[in-house]
Order: structure tokens, then C-alpha cells, then sequence
């Protein structure tokens, strides 16, 4: 097999990878539960960061209590009438909430409990950034894969009026 007849093997196996990984977030965001998020904070004007910035996301977790004391425990998330549940697991999946990172995160309330790991969400380089404030929420559309971070498919900013889907072209 010649030089060339080796590049281009080496060529298609690298496309039917990408290929692949694409076919993959495809399946799950046609066939995985879809849910609308509330966010927490974000701060988008870290300028090693780039043009991307790491959502905070709310789960609901009845079962979890905070205390005084660091905890971290191991989640599993689902989708219960339209709302993002964590569920305790025993098993690690790489989502985990804590005590300590509710206590670091101060504008959250005891009630309000955030996923300890970020999910990214990328934004073209001439976009407006999104901001939320006293009278407006940014909220989060994800996918929900059966492992992983929950994936973002779009924001919107909520307030009294009703929600207000951003077009970020």
C-alpha cells in the first residue's frame, strides 16, 4: 500500500469519527428529553474564556439538605413534568451537587440547588451576551443524555411578560 493510499485511510477513519460523534448528539437531541432550565449567575467577560460561558443549572432535589459541613453527592438527571430532577446515585456519572458550592454561589438560596459541574454554551463572536438581572431570568433549553452534563441547545430570558427566546446569529 502506497503513502498516499495510507493518508487517505487514515483520512476517512478520522471523518467517520467526527461523523459519528455527530450522529451521536443528533440521536440524543431527537430521541433524549428535552426540559427548559433556569440558570444561575454567569459572568460571559472572562477574557481567557473566549466566546463561550458556563451555565449554572438548577435541578430540583427534594432530598438534598445542605448543611454546615462539606457533602458532595452523586446525581443522576431525568425529566419529571417538565422539570430537571437530580436523583442520588451510587454510582459516579460526573455530576455531583454539594454543600459547599451552595454556599459559594451567594445569590443562591437554600431552596435553589445548581449542578457543581458548568455546561458551556458557545456564542457566535458578534452576538449580543445575554444578561439577567432583578427583573429577568436566563433559562437554558438541554438535552438530557443518558450520562453527562446536560447539553444546551438554546437560551432565553424570562420576565414578566413571558419568555423571550434569543436569536444569537
Amino acid at each position: 500500500m502506497s503513502t498516499f493510499s495510507k493518508g487517505i485511510v487514515v483520512a476517512v477513519l478520522h471523518l467517520l469519527i467526527v461523523l459519528s460523534l455527530g450522529g451521536k448528539l443528533l440521536y440524543d437531541r431527537a430521541y433524549r428529553p428535552r426540559v427548559w432550565v433556569e440558570t444561575g449567575s454567569v459572568d460571559p467577560d472572562l477574557p481567557i474564556r473566549g466566546r463561550y460561558f458556563t451555565l449554572r443549572v438548577k435541578v430540583k432535589a427534594p432530598w438534598f439538605h445542605p448543611g454546615n459541613e462539606y457533602q458532595t453527592t452523586d446525581v443522576q438527571l431525568s425529566v419529571d413534568n417538565g422539570e430537571l430532577i437530580a436523583s442520588k446515585t451510587d454510582f459516579s456519572t460526573g455530576l455531583s451537587i454539594s454543600s459547599w458550592r451552595q454556599r459559594v454561589w451567594s445569590r443562591s438560596t437554600p431552596q435553589e440547588i445548581f449542578l457543581d459541574q458548568g455546561v458551556p454554551f458557545f456564542i457566535p463572536e458578534h452576538a449580543e451576551i445575554p444578561r439577567a438581572d432583578a427583573t429577568r431570568e436566563l433559562w437554558a433549553e438541554v438535552t438530557i443524555p443518558k450520562k453527562g452534563p446536560p447539553r444546551p441547545i438554546q437560551l432565553a430570558l424570562k420576565d414578566q411578560s413571558g419568555w423571550h427566546p434569543l436569536n444569537l446569529r
